[in-house]
């Protein structure tokens, strides 16, 4: 069984790779450091920040 914190976080993971892919066929140029920063926050902020807000609205 999968918790709701991993489903969050494999749902998030999967939704930034696919915005990177997206992103890469479009032929445009972007600052090297987006790449970096879309996997730091679409797979390690985002997913931290929505499972906080679900506990604590679990546990108000």
């Amino acid at each position: 069984m999968v918790s709701r914190e991993n489903a969050v976080i494999g749902a998030c993971i999967l939704l930034t790779v696919a915005l990177a892919l997206a992103i890469e066929s479009l032929d445009t140029t972007y600052p090297e450091w987006l790449p970096i920063a879309l996997f730091l926050g679409g797979g390690v902020i985002v997913p931290l920040a929505i499972n906080g807000a679900l506990d604590r609205r679990g546990t108000a």
